[in-house]
């Protein structure tokens, strides 16, 4: 087609949105934030064991592909013309953990998914050398509570249980990554040349990393033994940091990179302290800005980095609520019970019932998370009389997301001590009306919802479009364009909901305390499996115990305590595997 053809929009920007569920490449005009194509591969999801979720990287990695060339090809078709694309962002599932070989390209296994549960016996092992026993010991540096939702815990079960990637490291040829790295790595050369790097979003999420520094920490990479050099280089949330290497986009830069609630916050333009969104994608996340200094919970939330659009720009922070199930309880519904054929038939099955009669559905497949971060807990669904059907089970489900988007909210509120008094939604659920306006009554606010909600993949667009060096993407308040909402008003009476909470909360205590950690296998390899650590576990329980908080002073020799331990089993283990094979 010649070139006189083409629509003339202005400068485009492409945005890579890689999901838990699916991968998709967006296109904005960066002048009036209008999506103009996108495409969308659905990303399958393994589960070898109990509680193990893994991905494999190379279909992650090819459906980015895909999802860009048939995009691409969209675009041609509107005779659209993709050089006026200008960069590209990344949004991605955080904290799932992939780590590959650097001379060859290979992932040394499957990516570990956010949502896995293989390292609770890992974490109760940390545990035993953490003064007191404390999951929030680490909290003042990193935000987090020590748990199998976070990268660490992810990569030392890797480092114990995969001799591959062991030798990987030993040789010099690993590199670790969370989904965006990976990406990122090989969009740019991959083994030719490719830029290991993460951002700061998703930095904040591994464990090993200060936020208030924005450097990775040595100290808890020495307590996870996780060598540093296998860590990617930390950079801001919009500046360039390579550029394609292959298809049709080849020479465009990669700009932007959040993960993907942050991109959803950025997206939502949440830039004023004290705005927050919502996200209901496989989980459902709640996001709230908490300006230029972090806010520590009291109240089971996390302490994130929100972003850094800029490498000259301040950091800002948020207070997060995490549930680890919202949409993936629609996908079981579909895959294992086969209740639905597709997705979207949930809002019908619901809306033919209007009422879960009394039923109550906690979905805890992989424990609870804020603001419990209960471990324990697995799904349950009570309340069942003769008259339940699958209609009231699907409506059921779709409470359950409302439910617990009301305890973070709940928790959220008390944090920062002043109440919402609308909530900003986005993500694919959103688009179930039943679903937005159950939201409503149970929180007894108002829902609203732009009228555009890919606003995870804007986020990352905005944020490429914006960077030093592209610059075709304004940022600044007024230049912003004006959103229209769809909105959902409460429709039951303040008491009706309190009563169905109050339902909700009971049917949650009893999903509680239902699993236990399977007993370590013989011949494990784990840095917490000594004997002499054992011992001085006990001597350094002794001398920590009944700090009941611990300042940051308090946090260092604990961990010069901790690192002893840690080096003691390195030692031992280093013999079983090294020594025995150099004396045999």
């Amino acid at each position: 087609m010649a070139a006189s053809d083409r629509v003339v929009l202005g400068p485009l920007v492409g945005a890579i949105d890689q999901g838990t569920s699916s991968t998709r490449f967006l296109v904005f005009n960066a002048k009036t934030a209008e999506l103009l194509s996108h495409h969308q591969v659905e990303i399958k999801q393994k589960f070898p064991k109990e509680g193990w979720v893994e991905q494999d990287p190379k279909e992650i990695l090819q459906s980015v592909y895909e999802c860009v060339e048939k995009t691409c090809e969209k675009l041609n078709q509107l005779n659209i013309d993709i050089t006026n694309i200008k960069a590209v962002g990344v949004s991605n599932q955080r904290e799932t953990t992939v780590v590959w070989d650097k001379t060859t390209g290979e992932p040394l296994y499957n990516a570990i998914v956010w949502l896995d549960l293989r390292t609770q016996p890992t974490v109760e092992r940390l545990l035993k050398i953490i003064p007191g026993q404390n999951t929030s010991f680490f909290k003042t540096r990193t935000g987090l509570p020590l748990s199998t939702y976070f990268s660490a815990v992810k990569l030392r079960w890797l480092l114990d249980n995969v001799e591959e990637i062991r030798q990987a490291v030993r040789d010099g040829r690993a590199m670790f990554g969370t989904i965006d790295s990976w990406l990122i790595w090989s969009l740019t050369g991959g083994k030719n040349g490719g830029v290991h790097c993460t951002d700061v979003t998703n930095a904040s999420r591994t464990m090993l990393f200060n936020i208030h520094s924005l450097e990775w920490d040595s100290e808890l990479c020495h307590f996870f033994d996780v060598p540093m050099e296998i860590l990617p280089k930390v950079r801001s949330s919009s500046e360039i940091y390579g550029l394609m290497k292959s298809g049709a986009l080849t020479g465009v830069p990669i700009s932007g990179c959040l993960g993907d609630q942050s991109a959803a916050l950025v997206g939502q333009m949440c830039f004023k302290d004290g705005q927050a969104k919502n996200t209901y994608g496989t989980g459902c996340f709640l996001l709230y800005n908490t300006g230029q200094k972090p806010v520590l919970s009291e109240h089971g939330l996390l302490t994130t980095v929100a972003y850094k659009l800029g490498r000259d720009k301040p950091v800002y922070y948020a207070l997060e609520g995490s549930v680890a199930i919202a949409g993936a309880v629609v996908r079981w519904l579909r895959d294992n019970l086969g209740i639905v054929k597709s997705s979207s038939e949930i809002e019908k099955l619901a809306a033919e019932v209007g009422t879960s009669y009394g039923c109550y559905f906690v979905p805890a497949f992989s424990g609870l998370y804020a603001p419990y971060w209960e471990p324990s807990a697995r799904g349950i669904i009570c309340g069942l009389t003769q008259f339940t059907n699958k209609n009231h089970i699907a409506f059921a489900a779709l409470e359950a997301v409302c439910f617990q988007t009301r305890e973070i909210l709940d928790a959220m509120n008390k944090d920062c001590g002043i109440p919402l008094s609308e909530l900003q939604v986005d993500g694919g659920m959103t688009n179930n009306k039943i679903l937005m306006q159950l939201q409503a009554d149970i929180l007894c606010i108002q829902v609203v919802k732009p009228s555009m909600p890919e606003t995870t993949a804007l986020g990352a667009a905005m944020a490429a479009g914006a960077a030093e060096g592209v610059g075709v993407w304004s940022l600044n308040p007024g230049d912003l364009t004006a959103v229209t909402w769809e909105r959902f008003e409460p429709q039951i009476n303040p008491e009706e909901s309190e009563y169905r909470y109050a339902r909700w909360k009971k049917a949650v205590m009893k999903s509680m305390g239902w699993e236990i950690s399977e007993p370590q296998a013989n011949g494990d390899s784990s840095i917490f499996s000594s004997l002499p650590l054992g011992f001085y576990i006990v001597s350094s329980m002794i001398m920590l115990i009944g700090a009941k908080y611990i300042s940051e002073l308090e946090l260092k020799e604990g961990l010069c305590m901790v690192h002893c331990a840690v080096q003691v089993a390195s030692s031992e283990r280093w013999y079983k595997t090294e020594g025995l094979a150099a004396s045999s």
